[in-house]
């Protein structure tokens, strides 16, 4: 296939592509043209056939492959409501890699929207680590903030420690020592470094709730404010496990720190090379 043939396909597919309740979509009508199928019932097969890959991958077809109605002209400035499909970037995926491959169309469809939903994907993935690191900085500052409170209040750093220690075993139900071998974490490592962002969350929930209750009940000494910290915890505990969340059972995550060089390194390789195209402009 020429480059000029490429550019032009490329050209098609996203001026195809429409917004549908904040999602991108292609009209099935249209991806039919797209893709050089001439009579609606055969490309109708090859949408089963992406149906049916999109369940066999454990997605739901109704959101990837939701009905609509498009109005068409039928003469005399009228217009008649048939049948269409709105379809997303991964049911275009799919319904590219079920079609004939010996069209030029579909060879390039294939690649497009492999590249893509490949894209899409890790857009996501940099979102969540993003909010991961995000969520451990809060963290961390909730922590150092709760610190400053305590020690106005007669609990120095190893009571601090201390604390935090019992706040961890109330919300895991696993003191320090067996959830770090639990989770394979480094000794020498902050435990909360391996966490998942839910529980990252969890626990600078409970420990803003610690500050503000050691305030509003102007709470002194290192027992009363240990069993705030704990019953916070407890609470918080209580709260995820109804929902089914049990944060002792929640895998590993990567370290927060090693996650941070990842996307400070994608951050300035990105720089890079935006300021290299604009020099080659």
């Amino acid at each position: 296939m020429k480059s000029d043939e490429i550019k032009n396909l490329f050209s098609q597919f996203e001026s195809a592509a429409s917004d549908l309740e904040g999602v991108e979509c292609w009209s099935a009508r249209e991806l039919q043209e797209l893709l050089g199928y001439s009579k609606w019932e055969n490309f109708e097969k090859v949408i089963q056939k992406a149906k049916d890959a999109c369940s066999l991958a454990g997605e739901l077809i109704e959101n990837h492959f939701p009905d609509i109605r498009k109005m068409v002209e039928i003469g005399s400035k009228t217009e008649r409501a048939i049948t269409d499909l709105a379809l997303t970037r991964y049911a275009c995926y799919l319904i590219a890699q079920n079609g004939d491959s010996k069209k030029e169309e579909i060879a390039f469809a294939q690649n497009y929207f492999a590249v893509q939903t490949r894209r899409a994907e890790l857009v996501e993935l940099r979102i969540l680590a993003h909010e991961r690191v995000k969520a451990r900085e809060k963290l961390s500052q909730t922590e150092k903030q709760l610190s400053g409170i305590l020690y106005e209040r007669g609990v120095d750093s190893q009571g601090f420690a201390l604390i935090r220690s019992k706040g961890d075993q109330a919300l895991f139900r696993l003191t320090t020592q067996m959830l770090i071998r639990k989770m394979g974490i480094p000794g020498t490592i902050p435990i909360a470094d391996f966490l998942p962002t839910i529980s990252i969350i969890a626990k600078n929930l409970a420990a803003e709730m610690t500050g503000m209750n050691v305030q509003s009940k102007d709470l002194y000494g290192q027992t009363k404010i240990e069993k705030e910290h704990i019953d916070n915890n407890l609470a918080v505990r209580s709260m995820l496990t109804q929902r089914g969340i049990v944060p002792e059972n929640l895998p590993p995550a990567e370290d927060v720190k090693k996650l941070q060089r990842k996307l400070d390194g994608d951050e300035k390789k990105l720089l890079k090379e935006t300021k290299n195209k604009n020099i080659g402009r």
